[in-house]
Order: structure tokens, then sequence, then C-alpha cells
């Protein structure tokens, strides 16, 4: 399986362009509020970004507590959003163990899907897709040693 890391992570700039491909590419929206990628300061202005998208937690909390199965667990980690049947109740962004639901201005819940459409955007290739074995919990992915966030 196939999961999206930041595996190079302190080559970022904090464009964005991840967060804006994400949320055209696969939303068909034009904000950042509609993305599953999120790119955060750690400090700097121009260094020191860190990316927050979900990790394919198996199984996951947040499908686990959603009361309409609008998230279901995807075979391997992750989830699938099915946003028609979704309340907006907010309970799976607060399940979410590292913060990677973000809920846009109507509640809605975006997450990343793993589909690495952001990947080819990063002017820097900070991120990447990588194969992981399916996981049984919710642990950053290990590239060559190095933790990836």
């Amino acid at each position: 399986m196939k999961i999206l890391a930041a595996t190079k992570i302190e080559r970022c700039i904090g464009c964005h362009i991840c967060s804006l491909a994400c949320a055209r590419l696969v939303h068909k929206l034009t904000s950042w509020d509609t993305a599953g990628i999120r790119i955060h300061s750690s400090g700097g202005l121009s260094t020191g970004f860190e990316a927050v998208y979900c990790l394919a937690c198996n199984p996951a909390l947040c499908a686990e507590v959603c009361p309409t199965e609008a998230l279901a667990q995807r075979r391997g980690g992750g989830v699938k959003l099915r946003k028609t049947a979704c309340i907006k109740c907010g309970k799976c962004a607060d399940a979410c163990p590292v913060g990677a639901i973000f809920l846009d201005f109507t509640g809605l819940p975006f997450v990343c899907i793993h589909c690495g459409r952001c990947v080819g955007y990063c002017p820097h290739q900070c991120l990447e897709m990588i194969d992981v074995e399916a996981g049984k919990d919710c642990q950053q992915p290990s590239v060559s040693g190095r933790e990836v966030l």
C-alpha cells in the first residue's frame, strides 16, 4: 500500500502549493480550507515548516467515532469519506490523534486520501508516495531510519 509522506520536509518553503493542488484537483474547490494536507510553520517565516496530513491509521479512530459511517476504514489504513452521509458533527476531527481532519466553515471534514496528486506540485520535492505494510496503529512511517511527518 502506498501512503503520502513528507520525506524531505526540511526543504519546504511554505508555499502551500500542495494544499492548493489537493483542494483543486481532489475536491474541485479553491480554498485551503478544503485540502487534505496543510503546511504549518514550526516557528520561522521562511524555514521550519511541517506538513499535517492523515497518517493512514489502522484502525482509523475517526471512522470508529463517526455516527453515520460517512468516514469508513480504507483497506490497509486511512479512510474514505462519503460527504453525502456526513452530518457535520465534528467528532472525526476531535478523534484524529494527529489533527489531520480539517473542517471547513460549514463543518464538512477534509482529510488526505493518499492519492498522491499533491506530490508533483511541490517545487522542492518534499512529498512522495511511499510503500508501507498495512499498519496496525497510527504511527509515523519511517524512511531510511528517519521519522516522517
